[in-house]
């Protein structure tokens, strides 16, 4: 049986991160794609579509949507990039929209989470909703890609952070590589 995972778009820099999950999750699971308004005005402004996907779209106002319930089961949740808006309404319980609301039904249900914030530098109130966050159960996972790998392109470093929130969805993929140390 395919995974499932639902994917959210927020206005927060990065949607180079979301199509690259995207690309890689729509050939191996069931994707929903819940885009907001100002994440779709950044997409584009950055030049990266979203569209064409193998995926269930969804808009941020579809609270009717089956994802909204916990009795829908999927396998876990990725908002990236995640604005600082998002990441302060999540960790607070405050599912006014879709994505939002998503988030929320992984948190009580206890499923994964995954967060990954796009803002700098993080402020004590950014510092304090990462933890509330955390608390409440979801992972956060800044766009901090790793450099050990050598990477010659910006798709190397939007790989390493893919392959990272990959990792944490249970979802094989040979995106980047494995650190295996270093002879000191």
């Amino acid at each position: 049986m395919k995974k499932e995972f639902v994917i959210g778009v927020t206005g927060a820099s990065g949607a180079c991160y979301a199509r690259r999950l995207l690309e890689v999750l729509c050939r191996e699971a069931d994707v929903h794609l819940i885009l907001s308004d100002v994440g779709t005005e950044i997409a584009a402004y950055e030049g990266v579509s979203l569209s064409g996907f193998d995926a269930t779209y969804h808009t941020i106002d579809s609270i009717g949507a089956p994802i909204a319930s916990g009795s829908h089961r999927f396998d876990g949740m990725v908002v990236v990039p995640c604005s600082a808006k998002t990441l302060a309404a999540i960790a607070h319980g405050y599912a006014e929209n879709l994505i939002t609301r998503t988030a929320d039904v992984c948190l009580k249900e206890g499923r994964n989470c995954i967060l990954v914030t796009r803002e700098m530098p993080l402020s004590k109130i950014h510092l304090k909703n990462m933890l509330a966050a955390e608390d409440a159960g979801a992972t956060i996972m800044p766009a901090c890609p790793a450099f050990y790998h050598r990477p010659q392109t910006i798709d190397d470093l939007v790989d390493m952070v893919v392959a990272r929130i990959l990792d944490h969805l249970g979802v094989e993929h040979t995106l980047a590589k494995r650190w295996s140390g270093y002879d000191a």
